[in-house]
């Protein structure tokens, strides 16, 4: 019994020594862990570890590696409550470490984090993200060459796409695999000695997993949670924290950086097919937008438009839904963000366009055809709108030089038969073109503001407008009326102007008006004319519906308003009279409806005008008609009142006696017909060619000398193609005759045959050099040689006598 207990007195003996011989620092890590794990770890002996740490900074990586160690044989035993007292040590021995020997016990602590997030149970996983996020908010002194998140960056990703079982467990876990995207994003974004994050292969990975999160919240919350529910879980929202995070990562992309995390969000937005439904593309690019610095925001527009370029021969939905994206990046987007490439974007647009009339007339994709032609027409038609929508919205993002420059580019894109060399294949495809076009024009200049005129309208946009206003198609005559009010419209005064009627008092419409400018007064001096007669023209159309009336009343009740001199009033005073002439003449082949509706403008204008000169005598005179043709019962046909023509010496009296020059107004106004008009009547584009050549010969000053043009018709085209065959045949054999000749004729009759074309060339040149180098007539008169033959005189300049008129 003695011998018993003596053995087992030196056995213990021999235990306390080994215990007293283990290094101070596994002591310390052991004595932190309690008997039972359910009592937490031991605070008093974690103050003595994390002094002991600070004190000597080099046992730190042994004291990581040793918990390590003990972490990976309580996660192989299930000892998971020892596995989080030894997560909670590291934690703290983070927050207090900031020394040099720190990336060592980093090293050891993120093989911890792996290996917890390594293992199927989610409390792990969660416990090993919470602690590598508190990890990536610490600001470490000393740099790290050799450290790597990419298993990181996939393993976060992965568990934000987790399907568990638990719904409440796999939200967790999805909102940890978030939490962790971010931490290493925190990391590594400003650490240049770490793996650049923006690299394709993590954006590829992070950006869809947050994209993943933000779409499958939207359809969990659609159930309409109870609000007690939503107020306790509104905090732990997934899509906030998604949203949050997404909004971080952008916030932190440099200039270089953009495309790589905007890539993924398209290729995500195309493998889901989310173009279609539009609401969340919109709500991810809204995100984006106000996220990344603003100076940015073209290098996004750029891509959506590249990606739309690259879905050309996609659905009408697909390239709807980009388009829809892009109207409100652009809404969103700063003035001027559009960036240096301003006339690509809409070149971009505008092809598109183009392409999407081509696919509603054709009613297919490169010959295939992938759908009915009633809905692909249908869609096609609300891509067309979407695309017009854009336009202008980028237009209006624009400073008022740029909106110019649009204009103009636009205006140089619209199909003109015979001008531009590719046409559709048809008048169809050409008329679907110019009305798209036209209405782009109309949302580029809605809104838009200038002081001068002259800049805003100049005649390489003013005359090819105005041609487009004498086609017989109607909307795109309505078209352009619009196009010419948003830019005469200076000071919002065309909604005043809507309805054609004749007000008794001018001033509850409230006008605004200014005097008239200087560069007012050279515009007018200039186009006030053409102005004029193409609107004189637009009242004879008798496709004109009550809206072509309504704009042409707005357009001179504006051209009163904004741009009229005592000089303009007149000549517009002479329009108003001209119209109704042209009402009352029975040559013009109008339609009941067209009289009435012109009698109705020049009534309506003639009330409005008098009003503006504030001349008494002039309103008297014309409210006294007025009321005359009242009491006649004349007033209510179709659009207003029918006015007959007030007394024109009564008119030039009055105004005559107010300072107005009348000298004008007694000549009537009667627009010249030029061959624009007749050019501008399109009816296909073959009668156009054969206008356009029968306009050349008769303008040739070689016309007493050259045969009347031959008229190009359809039957002449047809003979030409069926003939041609038969031509080339006889081409074909001149040209073998003369290969022939030159291959087998004497070198004798070829020599001779090339002397006499080079004796006709040479004359030939010795009659251009007589009439160019013979010295001109002289002023002095000509010289007598005898037998009534006489030869000019010249005199040098110096001696010749001029009339005083032309010495100055």
């Amino acid at each position: 019994m003695s011998v018993c207990l003596s053995l087992s007195a030196s056995l213990s003996g021999v235990c306390g020594c080994c215990g007293a011989l283990r290094p101070r620092y596994k002591r310390l890590v052991d004595n932190i862990f309690p008997e039972d794990p359910e009592d937490g770890l031991v605070k008093a002996n974690m103050e003595k570890l994390t002094f002991y740490a600070l004190s000597a900074p080099e046992k730190l990586d042994r004291i990581g590696a040793y918990l390590s160690e003990r972490l990976s044989r309580d996660v192989a035993r299930h000892r998971y409550g020892y596995v989080c007292i030894a997560m909670e040590a590291l934690d703290q021995l983070l927050m207090a470490c900031h020394c040099q020997s720190i990336n060592l016990f980093v090293e050891s602590f993120l093989k911890m984090v792996r290996k917890l997030l390594e293992s199927d149970k989610p409390n792990l996983q969660i416990l090993g993200t919470n602690s590598f996020v508190k990890f990536a908010n610490i600001e470490e002194d000393t740099p790290s060459y050799h450290r790597s998140y990419d298993f990181f960056v996939s393993r976060f990703s992965e568990m934000c796409h987790s399907n568990y079982e638990d719904p409440d467990i796999r939200t967790k876990i999805r909102m940890a695999g978030i939490k962790g995207l971010q931490g290493v994003v925190r990391k590594t974004v400003n650490d240049e000695l770490q793996a650049n994050i923006w690299d394709p292969q993590h954006m590829d990975k992070i950006v869809p997993s947050l994209l993943f999160n933000l779409q499958s919240g939207e359809r969990t919350e659609s159930r309409s949670p109870s609000p007690l529910q939503a107020s306790e879980k509104e905090k732990e929202s997934p899509v906030e924290l998604t949203e949050r995070c997404f909004r971080e990562l952008l916030g932190r992309a440099a200039y270089g950086n953009i495309k790589n995390a905007v890539s993924p969000v398209l290729m995500h937005m195309d493998n889901h097919s989310l173009w279609e439904e539009k609401i969340f593309a919109v709500r991810c690019f809204k995100i984006i937008m106000y996220s990344i610095q603003s100076q940015h925001s073209h290098l996004v527009i750029q891509q959506l438009l590249g990606h739309l370029d690259a879905n050309s021969k996609n659905s009408a939905k697909v390239r709807a839904g980009i388009v829809e994206v892009l109207l409100e990046a652009a809404a969103i987007a700063a003035s001027g963000s559009v960036g240096p490439t301003v006339l690509e974007v809409f070149n971009t647009l505008l092809r598109q366009l183009r392409l999407s009339v081509d696919y509603e007339l054709t009613g297919s994709y490169d010959g295939t055809n992938i759908g009915t032609q009633i809905i692909k027409a249908h869609e096609e038609r609300q891509l067309q709108e979407a695309v017009i929508r854009t336009i202008g919205s980028f237009a209006n993002t624009l400073p008022t030089y740029q909106r110019s420059e649009v204009m103009l580019f636009i205006m140089g894109k619209i199909p003109v038969p015979g001008v531009n060399l590719t046409l559709p294949p048809n008048e169809l495809g050409t008329q679907m073109i110019q009305i798209m076009l036209l209405k782009s024009l109309v949302q580029v200049t809605m809104g838009f503001q200038t002081t001068n005129m002259l800049t805003a309208l100049p005649d390489t946009f003013l005359d090819p407008l105005l041609s487009f206003s004498l086609i017989n198609h109607p909307e795109v005559r309505l078209l352009v009326l619009q196009i010419l009010l948003s830019l005469i419209d200076r000071h919002d005064n065309r909604p005043k102007f809507a309805t054609v009627c004749i007000i008794s008092d001018i001033s509850v419409l409230k006008l605004k008006v200014d005097k008239c400018s200087r560069q007012d007064n050279l515009f007018m001096k200039k186009h006030g004319q053409h102005l004029c007669r193409h609107i004189y023209l637009g009242c004879k159309e008798q496709s004109s519906s009550q809206q072509h009336y309504e704009t042409l009343y707005a357009l001179l009740g504006l051209l009163c308003v904004e741009l009229a001199n005592e000089e303009v009033v007149v000549d517009l005073i002479r329009l108003a009279l001209a119209l109704q002439d042209l009402a009352l003449c029975t040559d013009e082949d109008l339609t009941i409806y067209n009289r009435c509706a012109v009698h109705a403008l020049s009534a309506a204008y003639l009330n409005l005008i008098c009003q503006l000169t504030t001349v008494p005598a002039f309103c008297q005179h014309i409210h006294e008609v007025c009321e005359t043709e009242r009491k006649k019962n004349l007033f209510n046909i179709l659009l207003s009142q029918i006015l007959l023509p007030p007394s024109l010496e009564r008119i030039a009296e009055v105004l005559g006696g107010s300072g107005y020059n009348t000298d004008r107004l007694a000549t009537p106004y009667v627009p010249q017909c030029t061959d624009e008009d007749r050019l501008s009547k399109r009816k296909s584009i073959g009668e156009t060619i054969s206008l356009q050549v029968e306009v050349e010969s008769r303008n040739s000053p070689e016309k007493e000398e050259r045969t009347p043009a031959e008229e190009i018709t359809f039957e002449t085209l047809k003979s030409a193609i069926v003939d041609s065959a038969g031509m080339e045949e006889q081409e074909r054999e001149r040209r073998r005759q003369v290969v022939e000749k030159f291959q087998k004729a004497p070198f004798e009759e070829i020599a001779a045959h090339c002397g006499a074309r080079a004796t006709m060339l040479q004359s030939k040149l010795n009659q251009i050099f007589e009439i160019t180098i013979r010295p001109p007539p002289s002023p002095s008169g000509t010289i007598s040689l005898g037998y009534g033959q006489s030869q000019s005189r010249s005199v040098p300049i110096y001696e010749m006598k001029f009339p005083d008129l032309c010495v100055y």
